[in-house]
């Protein structure tokens, strides 16, 4: 499709006029396999201090398709985004595609997902997700290293605007929590993609409040969030605040609330990184990024080990 390679400003959720608003993107509810009501699901967040959530059951015949309507829990406090998590085609292992769809429409139409099995004549994930862009979603990549994504695999989701790098159940599930090998891999290849922490809550287990994302925006209403998201005006987090980030042509520099260390990477080997106990702010020089990689990404990391990640930075 002609926009897959969207361009993404990388600084603007540190330029963009508004404020951010915190949220997750992946969560379940008794509607598929979680084992709380949408209402509760959505209270429980709200107490928690978020902005927003998008409720994204599993979108497959055993639980009637669900598009959870979470539209009567919304206020002048907290909203919620419409969304599901897709399935459709087997991977190379055999597994079910796994994507992530955010700002689905209520009537968007049912892939031929009867149960977790793949089965005969299905769409693949790649054009299941191909759909739901068009269908006007913002679309991830979900929990690659969980799934056992193939490079080959990601590389054949065209539609996507985003990878998990964090999803906080498959950390308290099975450590496998990780999206970054697959993510940069794509971004070596020129793929201008944004990274997105989630929770992929059950409440089956502590499996919520671990990955979020924070979002500048105008204000917290579906459509705007749903509109940055797709700019990549936001960064993830698991604690750490992200204040600010500039660029010049020789460093970057960072402004956060209290760090242990500094992570800059990039293509292949490139990474530099600066250690030290309660830093807010950092520049780290560039040079080693120069003729080795067109992109960078900055992770934050405070003393008790929680990330923060920026968005690529395209140089």
């Amino acid at each position: 499709m002609s926009d897959t390679r969207q361009s993404v400003e990388p600084l603007s959720a540190f330029t963009a006029p508004g404020q951010f608003y915190r949220g997750n993107l992946h969560t379940h509810s008794n509607l598929s396999d979680g084992v709380l009501t949408p209402e509760e699901v959505c209270r429980r967040y709200k107490a928690e201090g978020y902005d927003f959530i998008a409720l994204t059951d599993h979108f497959v015949g055993h639980f009637n398709y669900p598009i959870a309507d979470t539209k009567p829990f919304r206020d002048n406090r907290f909203t919620t985004i419409l969304g599901a998590e897709l399935h459709s085609g087997a991977m190379q292992n055999g597994e079910l595609w796994h994507i992530l769809a955010v700002g689905l429409p209520e009537d968007f139409a049912p892939s031929n997902t009867p149960t977790f099995k793949p089965i005969d004549d299905q769409e693949s994930g790649p054009e299941l997700a191909k759909r739901a862009r068009e269908a006007g979603a913002f679309v991830a990549i979900a929990h690659p290293q969980w799934s056992g994504l193939t490079l080959e695999e990601a590389r054949g989701v065209e539609a996507a605007h985003a990878v998990e790098i964090y999803n906080h159940g498959c950390a308290i599930g099975c450590d496998r929590p990780d999206g970054t090998y697959i993510a940069d891999m794509l971004l070596t290849e020129g793929r201008k993609l944004t990274l997105i922490a989630t929770d992929d809550a059950h409440f089956t287990e502590p499996d919520h409040f671990g990955g979020w994302v924070m979002v500048k925006a105008e204000a917290n209403t579906p459509d705007l969030l749903l509109e940055a998201l797709k700019r990549g005006d936001f960064y993830s987090s698991q604690g750490p605040e992200i204040r600010g980030v500039t660029l010049s042509g020789t460093e970057v520099t960072v402004n956060c609330t209290a760090a242990s260390a500094f992570i800059v990477q990039g293509s292949g080997i490139a990474a530099v990184a600066k250690h030290g106990n309660s830093m807010t702010e950092a520049s780290i020089s560039l040079d080693r990024f120069k003729g080795a990689s067109d992109w960078i990404r900055l992770t934050v990391v405070d003393a008790a080990g929680k990330r923060a990640w920026t968005n690529p930075i395209w140089l």
